[in-house]
């Protein structure tokens, strides 16, 4: 079977083992990288135009901003054992990390602007939320939501769905810029499963099915959604994590479900 263009698997078990960039996604707007650093390892960018949220995926780092000491942040050392820890720095500045633990660092990236100052999330600064019922329940946890002030262009939030579940369901798409309505929103998932052989599904597709792709997803594999509603569904036995990194003209997060499938909100 032929690799759906829309699904990414890592390039590598430790290092840089994703860059996805907008040249590579054929965007605008989002990138996202991914790093695996053994403990006493360190790595560092430059943001340059861009601004960008460090997500800890798992493990815990010592971090910098030109220069200016940040302090060992994280916590918890699997994504599915509690709440993220993450620093915001805006474009134009260059941050380090030092590994003191295995780390796990998201690199979650937008176009930059604007007056803002590079801060830490930690847990807690964002309450989790539990989203639907019976088998279509998933547990939130918003990094950097479209209210809190923080950045020019970035939107960052964590998933957890439970196995057997569904998530981003009813299909719902954020592809027009028809705003109060509507919002346009480029969109990574960066998947990890629990336990790590588990897999899922994802669709993207659209009303005249000019983009319809069905991806078996598997850990640390990224889908994209350039357009389109892109549901998710995962196995029994397999609890599903995903990072999402939006971003779009306008940081507004208004999205359109399919109609044929809202009757299950009621």
């Amino acid at each position: 079977m032929t690799k759906s263009p829309l699904l990414v698997r890592p390039t590598a078990k430790t290092g840089r083992i994703h860059d996805v960039t907008p040249a590579s996604a054929g965007w605008t707007h989002v990138g996202f990288g991914l790093h695996r650093l053994k403990a006493g390892e360190a790595y560092g960018e430059a943001t340059e135009e861009r601004e960008v949220c460090l997500v800890i995926v798992g493990g815990k780092g010592r971090f910098a901003v030109d220069g200016e000491d940040f302090g060992e942040l994280g916590e918890r050392m699997s994504p599915f054992k509690g709440a993220p820890w993450a620093l915001y720095v805006p474009a134009g500045r260059n941050w380090a990390v030092d590994a003191t633990t295995d780390l796990e660092l998201a690199v979650c990236s937008a176009p930059g602007g604007g007056d803002f100052h590079a801060k830490i999330i930690p847990p807690g600064t964002h309450p989790r939320i539990t989203r639907g019922k019976g088998a279509n329940v998933r547990h939130v946890y918003n990094i950097m939501p479209e209210d809190d002030g923080s950045a020019n262009a970035l939107l960052v939030v964590e998933v957890i769905t439970p196995q057997g579940n569904t998530s981003s369901y009813p299909p719902h798409k954020h592809d027009q810029d028809n705003l109060p309505h509507e919002s346009f929103l480029e969109e990574t998932y960066y998947h990890r499963f629990n336990p790590p052989q588990g897999f899922a599904f994802q669709r993207v597709f659209t009303d005249d099915r000019s983009l319809d792709e069905a991806m078996a997803v598997e850990d640390g594999d990224v889908t994209l959604v350039p357009r389109g509603y892109h549901p998710v569904a995962t196995t029994a036995g397999y609890d599903l994590y995903y990072l999402n990194v939006m971003a779009g003209p306008k940081r507004v997060w208004k999205f359109h479900n399919a109609p044929e499938h809202e009757w299950m909100l009621k």
